[in-house]
């Protein structure tokens, strides 16, 4: 499959939402529980436009058999933007329900190791509930390692959930 990757445009994040709202649906990526709108994501998105150090990534395929995206990976600030996390990028990866299973993981998250340095970020981390273990072996097959497990943080519809922190560092010592 061929994808390509870039820089989110305004345009972008009515497919974004639709997106994340197809997470939402799984109670397997996220804590929302209902749909997120598009102006519940403006701030988080305009942020991400205007930043030069934590972008925010769409990806597309002419060969998906859909038109729009076929996903998404954001750089996010680790621990609420403290100076000293800043060499640290918290990331959030997303793909639409037909993009899943075909190499499109994988495609984001090794562009994501390659380009981190270049954004100042010397380690990557994200969390992942423990039940969504194709997210887990995702991360582990880009040479991420658990680096925390926070048992029953999380309710969804009743059922509790295991998070797990997994990290990266991407640049040598």
């Amino acid at each position: 499959m061929q994808w390509t990757y870039r820089l989110a445009r305004s345009g972008d994040l009515p497919q974004i939402v639709e997106i994340y709202n197809q997470a939402v649906n799984t109670l397997e990526s996220t804590c929302d529980t209902e749909h997120v709108t598009e102006t519940l994501r403006e701030a988080w998105f305009e942020n991400h436009l205007a930043s030069t150090r934590r972008p925010l990534w769409v990806a597309e395929s002419a060969v998906l058999g859909f038109s729009g995206l076929a996903g998404y990976l954001s750089f996010s600030h680790f621990m609420n933007e403290r100076p000293g996390y800043f060499i640290t990028s918290d990331m959030a990866l997303y793909l639409h329900r037909d993009a899943q299973c075909k190499g499109l993981g994988t495609f984001l998250l090794s562009n994501a190791i390659k380009a981190a340095p270049d954004l100042g970020i010397e380690t990557l981390v994200t969390t992942i509930f423990s039940s969504n273990t194709a997210s887990v072996q995702l991360f582990k097959k880009q040479g991420f390692e658990q680096w925390g497990y926070m048992p029953r943080v999380a309710r969804l519809c009743g059922k509790q959930r295991d998070l797990i922190m997994v990290g990266r560092r991407v640049v040598s010592d």
